[in-house]
């Protein structure tokens, strides 16, 4: 019996190792990013605070009439109305409770398209639940587009937050970030057809790539370097004539860009897809993306407290930094020239209980006018 007991603990041991290692394979042991931020063109104090949250914000979208829409960010596990309307300074559910409560699981993603639709993605607790994309006509403030996907475009382990519409509201794109799956990819989703497919499942240009992100808060690493926020493709920007999608990992150190009638067509394979791609330039650690007119790409340091700029040619620059940001998360454009950043505090945010997340309460959602103009709500 002694001996059946020490071969069992013997097998528990190498079993528990195994998993010791594959977790700090796919999760663990990052390295450090260079610093690619350049002197800030536009000045602290050129950045104001558009709305303050004693909750955790998640992302951000403002219309073309300055109607301005957040989520409340939902690792915080927010008991109550998890999406918000900012009306003359005070937080209002939008819609109220009871319509979210029949709608929403954990809503993220956010873009108001150019039909004056919201959009809200839902990534339904990492696939656990029904993901689901739904949108508000904001003329009427009723629904009308609803649809859930099916476990193949979001699987168990997905997590579908980030997406951009082109400009005549037929085509979605959709980041699935799949951090605790390791299968990020890219979702398409035709609007008129109610068709959705899931693209460049895996490929390298969404696979996180061995980088530790180290926020001016904390390096982003949990019990010792075993767990450490490894982030698939995140970031998306559509340019404004629809033709191009730009896009990036978190974790990974390029833009990249692929036409956008190559991703719609559902009689291209992945490998014609692959061939299509562009890389642009090398980027910070980044969470959301924005786009101008003149194709400039805006890209959220998530490392150092800043929001960059990637021009046509590659080059980088830092548009704005402030140590009040805590973590650059999604943008928006808004009217009047204004951009809208979101500050989702994720070191404050990410694996804390309830009261760390009090105590470290109020969160922002800022703005500034970094001298050129978007489409308003991405």
């Amino acid at each position: 019996m002694l001996r059946y007991t020490r071969y069992t603990v013997y097998f528990l041991g190498i079993l528990l190792l195994g998993l010791v290692s594959l977790t700090y394979t796919l999760f663990g042991g990052g390295a450090n990013y260079p610093d690619l931020s350049t002197d800030p063109l536009i000045p602290n104090t050129a950045m104001e605070a558009a709305v303050v949250s004693e909750q955790p914000i998640g992302n951000v979208a403002v219309s073309a009439e300055g109607r301005l829409f957040y989520t409340i960010h939902p690792e915080s596990s927010p008991t109550g109305p998890k999406l918000y309307e900012w009306k003359e300074g005070k937080a209002v559910a939008y819609p109220d409770e009871a319509v979210q409560t029949k709608l929403f699981e954990t809503p993220l993603g956010l873009v108001v398209d150019t039909l004056n639709r919201l959009w809200v993605i839902d990534p339904a607790n990492h696939g656990i639940g029904k993901p689901a994309l739904t949108a508000f006509d904001l003329q009427t403030n009723t629904v009308v587009h609803r649809y859930e996907f099916h476990a193949d475009i979001a699987p168990l382990g997905s997590f579908l937050q980030d997406l951009q519409i082109s400009s005549d509201g037929r085509w979605i794109y959709i980041a699935d970030v799949g951090f605790w799956a390791k299968r990020p990819g890219i979702v398409i989703y035709d609007v008129e057809k109610r068709t959705a497919q899931r693209r460049l499942n895996r490929h390298e240009s969404v696979y996180p790539q061995n980088w530790l992100i180290r926020n001016q808060i904390k390096d982003i690493s949990y019990l010792g370097g075993l767990l450490e926020m490894k982030t698939g493709v995140d970031g998306l920007a559509l340019s404004l004539d629809d033709k191009w999608l730009y896009y990036g990992a978190m974790n990974h150190q390029t833009l990249y860009r692929v036409p956008t009638q190559v991703l719609q067509d559902a009689q291209k394979t992945d490998a014609a897809i692959k061939d299509a791609i562009e890389a642009m330039g090398t980027k910070p650690l980044n969470d959301g993306f924005s786009i101008d007119e003149n194709n400039t790409v805006y890209i959220t340091d998530v490392e150092h407290q800043a929001v960059m700029t990637m021009a046509t040619d590659g080059s980088l620059s830092t548009l704005v930094k402030d140590e009040r940001i805590r973590w650059a998360d999604s943008l928006s454009f808004g009217p009047d020239g204004w951009l809208y950043v979101a500050d989702s505090a994720i070191p404050h945010l990410a694996l804390q209980s309830k009261e760390h997340h009090a105590s470290n309460a109020p969160y922002y959602i800022w703005r500034f006018k970094p001298g050129a103009k978007g489409r308003a709500g991405q």
